[in-house]
């Protein structure tokens, strides 16, 4: 995994390099930056590239843009050109123009003669920032001829958008095809190396916590885990289907009654691989879906009719917080609990505090466990917490990511 070319591999002075980030940010109404972090988490490549005296072109992709083709009418189509507009990618480069003070040029359009200009007019230390990634349809499709549009810009193709190299994209994979060398960027590079060390050779005893709402999202994870970990933790509430699987009731809480035989079989396997298999001995349960709700703890046999299990209870989370201090590495993908409703955050913020005043190598898969993290406050105590939750959910999985396998190799 980590014998791909990096940014520092590549000598960029006077170099045309056109770099995929991730400035997926979130948006205030009006479409400005609500939250420049995914800019920010971009500026040590792109800094590199401007300081070396590379010229640098930018694309991203913001938001979930529609395609005004495939409208049945006219109005339709302008409804949907209207929506997308605070799609564009120019409230993007203000922000860039002032985390950076560089000049930094905005394209209306991803390819086209007007980008070929103003890539033709790059200065070394210059930025151009092309348009939305995704207002493009051959985007997605991972486009043959959009792909080698896009290669025609540059002399070096970089990816740090970690967050999107699971996609198979013409900016995330298929222009690597039709330009000489393609490496990783400092995020993308530091992503790799924490994952390739977690799955080929992590500090033991290796910890994996596994959270969230459905046992449907992480069987593949589970799987590939149970050859991997000495101890699995597994709560949210994917865990009732387990504790289901184990001959109780779960009330109204959260069950994938489907997947039943699947956790059996999950827990079988764990009992072969001798893997310590961690699951909710109690919980924090509600008589409904809400911050004011009534709450009591109820051991994992007690779950009355009519109430729904919202968060780890207290020995549950003993048990957890017990299995951290004793490892030297921990994964975390998944919260334990409702966090977003302070009455259910409990579960969740005793594993990152946990975590945060261990010594372990602890890496945070990304999504609403990095959001968990960011709100309690901690994300600095945490040795790696990922830019991307599909991508290090597919990591975990042993998947190969298509945007990494596309890189070059070094020799």
């Amino acid at each position: 995994m980590m014998n791909k070319l990096t940014l520092e591999d590549i000598d960029v002075r006077g170099k045309r390099v056109l770099m995929r980030v991730d400035f997926n940010v979130p948006q205030n109404d009006d479409g400005t930056v609500r939250d420049d972090s995914r800019i920010r988490a971009a500026l040590q490549s792109v800094n590199y590239v401007r300081e070396h005296g590379g010229k640098l072109i930018l694309m991203s992709h913001l938001g979930r843009p529609k395609d005004p083709a495939k409208a049945e009418t006219e109005e339709e189509r302008q409804k949907i050109v209207d929506a997308n507009a605070k799609f564009k990618m120019d409230p993007v480069a203000d922000k860039l123009r002032e985390l950076t003070s560089a000049n930094v040029k905005k394209v209306d359009n991803l390819v086209g003669p007007d980008v070929d200009a103003a890539v033709e007019e790059l200065q070394p230390g210059d930025i151009v920032l092309l348009e939305n990634t995704r207002f493009h349809p051959g985007e997605t499709k991972n486009d043959p001829e959009l792909s080698k549009e896009l290669a025609k810009l540059a002399d070096v193709y970089v990816s740090d958008a970690f967050g999107s190299v699971h996609r198979a994209h013409a900016s995330t994979a298929g222009v690597t095809e039709y330009v000489p060398q393609s490496a990783a960027g400092f995020l993308v590079a530091k992503e790799m190396a924490y994952f390739s060390k977690v799955l080929t050779a992590p500090e033991r005893p290796l910890v994996a916590i596994l959270g969230g709402a459905k046992v449907s999202d992480k069987i593949m994870v589970i799987e590939n885990l149970l050859n991997l970990v000495d101890t699995l933790i597994i709560g949210g509430g994917m865990a009732y289907t387990f504790i289901k699987a184990q001959g109780y009731e779960v009330g109204s809480s959260l069950l994938e009654a489907e997947k039943v035989s699947v956790a059996k079989e999950l827990m079988e396997k764990a009992r072969r691989q001798n893997v310590q298999l961690l699951l909710p001995v109690d919980t924090l349960m509600a008589d409904e879906f809400s911050n004011d709700a009534n709450t009591k703890v109820a051991d994992i046999d007690s779950i009355e009719v009519g109430w729904q299990g919202l968060d780890a209870g207290p020995r549950t989370v003993e048990a957890f917080v017990d299995a951290i201090k004793k490892a030297r590495t921990v994964v975390w993908n998944g919260p334990v609990g409702v966090f977003e409703m302070e009455k259910f955050a409990g579960g969740t913020k005793a594993i990152a505090e946990a975590l945060a005043e261990s010594d372990v190598v602890s890496i945070i898969g990304g999504g609403d466990t990095a959001a968990a993290v960011n709100m309690f406050g901690l994300s600095d105590k945490m040795a790696h917490v990922s830019t991307g939750g599909g991508a290090s959910l597919e990591m975990l999985e042993g998947k190969e990511l298509p945007g990494l396998a596309a890189l070059t190799n070094k020799e």
